[in-house]
């Protein structure tokens, strides 16, 4: 099965393809995902809006139109009808020529997180791998051609903060998790991303070269668990392990921490903590 994806819409190469909907984590721990949608059935102009609502970002917080325009590829005009929608919805906020996202749009997410259960299964379950470990740990899952973190420890037990909350998006050819997440991944689907995903070179170390990172990520399907070091932060080591069954899996368990700290004497500990720890997030849905 491919991960969902909508019909083809015009849409900035940055975003990936367009998920309708979230799928809910049930479904994504076993591998099911939700059927193709046909077009015919699709508000494209509905699309259109989320779009443009996912155009707001860390370094773009309060764009104007012509901002959101650029970077959707959308006209002026239908940018200018969609965000004014979202104003009058209550999603964004009009400062003059600029608009910002307002707290409403913490309801969307929060009524998948609350739905599925995150506060009552997968948050305990976090805590206690992270205070097994010593460090901070994160859930993600598959979002076009990046991952999303969907939710994270909260124990203060991490030296280091690297700026990631629950939302945040972290690309896959680059980082421990969406490596993982391509290994374990259904196999077609992580042939054509790695050919097509955005290669974005954030360290001197960051890998450029699609072949090697095909390889890379064979090697991680095979040995089960993912370990980048230096290509998405300097002087990070991140380290993943999937929750499901390989050919299937659309989520990882992950963390990051300084390459001293992520030694390779620590390695096999963390990844059986982390492997007890996916395992018991499986079996809970």
């Amino acid at each position: 099965m491919r991960p969902c994806q909508a019909a083809e819409i015009q849409r900035p190469p940055a975003f990936g393809p367009t998920s309708v909907g979230l799928p809910c984590i049930c479904a994504v721990i076993h591998g099911r995902s939700a059927m193709t949608i046909a077009e015919r059935d699709l508000s494209l102009t509905f699309l259109k809006g989320l779009n443009v609502l996912q155009a707001f970002n860390e370094t773009l917080t309060d764009p104007t139109v012509a901002d959101l325009a650029r970077i959707t590829g959308y006209d002026r005009a239908i940018v200018r009808r969609l965000i004014l929608t979202l104003v009058e919805a209550g999603y964004v906020e009009r400062l003059d020529t600029r608009f910002r996202l307002t707290p409403r749009v913490l309801v969307l997410g929060g009524g998948f997180l609350r739905g599925n259960g995150f506060g009552k299964l997968v948050q305990p379950l976090l805590n206690i791998c992270a205070s097994e470990l010593g460090y901070g740990v994160a859930l993600a899952m598959v979002d076009g051609d990046h991952a999303v973190y969907v939710a994270q420890s909260t124990l203060q037990n991490s030296r280091f903060t690297f700026g990631f909350t629950v939302g945040s998006r972290i690309p896959l050819l680059q980082t421990a998790i969406g490596r993982m997440l391509l290994a374990w991944g259904d196999a077609d689907w992580s042939t054509t991303t790695i050919q097509s995903a955005d290669l974005v070179q954030s360290t001197m170390a960051t890998q450029m070269d699609r072949d090697r990172i095909s390889d890379a990520v064979a090697a991680i399907g095979d040995r089960g668990f993912s370990l980048v070091r230096d290509e998405f932060e300097d002087g990070i080591t991140g380290l993943a392990v999937p929750i499901g069954t390989r050919g299937t899996v659309r989520a990882a368990l992950g963390l990051s921490e300084p390459n001293e700290v992520l030694s390779d004497a620590e390695i096999p500990r963390m990844v059986s903590t982390l492997r007890r720890c996916a395992g018991q997030l499986r079996a809970g849905f």
